[in-house]
């Protein structure tokens, strides 16, 4: 469940950046947007060849 976790504090850390870009137009807090959405991805596929393995090891 640690990965959950992980996950959820990712999500939730870019919260505040979501907000300034969208709402402020604080261009800044887009580039970091978009940095914290690539950790996202990365870090999804990280989880999707985990699980992919533990499937095919059982």
């Amino acid at each position: 469940m640690s990965r959950f976790s992980e996950l959820k504090d990712l999500v939730l850390g870019l919260e505040a950046d979501f907000e300034k870009f969208y709402d402020k137009q604080n261009q800044a807090a887009g580039t970091r947007v978009r940095k914290g959405m690539q950790d996202l991805k990365n870090l999804a596929q990280a989880i999707r060849t985990e699980v992919q393995d533990k499937k095919n090891t059982k």
